[in-house]
């Protein structure tokens, strides 16, 4: 139900784009100061009919096609901000969830003066890809503290690693599990899971009987809904401080992340 939610509201924003580019590209039409000079008009433009105005703002629009692509730059920069300012607020509203969740996994320094917060899918290549950095940032930074949200966006099989690795910590192993699920190459299926957890000794019955408890259910639940409301839609997405970044990155700005919350004095 999650799913087809966000989807739908996508959706929706992608059929009202036209709309609101016509909106404003009207607009345009009707305040631009160099149409009005250059223009002859046989009226008034508020006492034109319906299909005489929307055939002068066609025939503008033909003739300026930068202002629809201004219309929608000026657009996608007012949507970006309005989520910026959305998530910055959710940010502040559930970060002691975000950051002290009981049930989420913590990796690095359990005590690190920063936290890194890592929402990811075990089958998201784009994770995978990101996989090396994040190691890297916690075998250099002594001070350094992770938490893993498990987000399977990408199916059953997605949601089969995610409760198997919240299983694993119930057996003191989360970190390692996790690491070597984030190596797979191809399909990371229920198969290939058992069989990862079988050679790091894993006791696969008691994983079993584990990830059957509904609080492995519950905790994956309150992580949709912490994405949803960071606006972090996809995979890998990233908090830390009062930053949000999502999507793939590299070391380097993983590191200037985590120095940026430390000036802040963010754990």
């Amino acid at each position: 139900m999650t799913h087809h939610l966000r989807f739908a509201g996508r959706r929706l924003g992608f059929l009202l784009l036209p709309l609101l580019l016509i909106i404003a590209a009207g607009s345009w039409y009707l305040l631009d100061p160099g149409f009005r000079a250059g223009q002859q008009l046989e009226a008034p433009l508020e006492t034109l009919p319906q299909d005489a105005f929307e055939r002068r703002v066609r025939e503008y629009l033909v003739a300026n096609p930068e202002v629809i692509v201004e219309a929608m730059r000026n657009l996608e920069q007012r949507q970006r901000g309005a989520e910026q300012t959305e998530a910055q607020a959710a940010l502040a509203t559930h970060r002691d969830e975000l950051l002290n969740s009981p049930e989420s996994p913590v990796g690095g320094n359990p005590q690190g003066d920063v936290t890194l917060v890592e929402f990811f899918d075990y089958n998201c290549p784009y994770c995978r890809e990101v996989a090396p950095a994040m190691v890297e940032a916690e075998a250099g930074d002594p001070q350094l503290r992770i938490v893993y949200k498990e987000f399977p966006i990408l199916g059953p099989n997605s949601v089969f690693a995610a409760r198997a690795a919240l299983a694993a910590r119930r057996q003191n192993d989360y970190p390692r599990f996790h690491k070597a699920l984030m190596q797979v190459s191809g399909s990371a299926d229920e198969a290939r899971v058992l069989a990862i957890a079988e050679e790091i000794g894993l006791d696969l019955e008691q994983l079993r009987t584990d990830m059957a408890d509904p609080a492995i259910d519950a905790e994956i639940e309150r992580n949709f809904a912490l994405a949803q409301a960071l606006r972090i839609n996809g995979t890998p997405g990233f908090a830390i401080g009062d930053e949000i970044l999502r999507g793939a990155t590299d070391l380097q700005t993983l590191q200037g992340l985590i120095e940026r919350a430390r000036e802040g004095d963010n754990r």
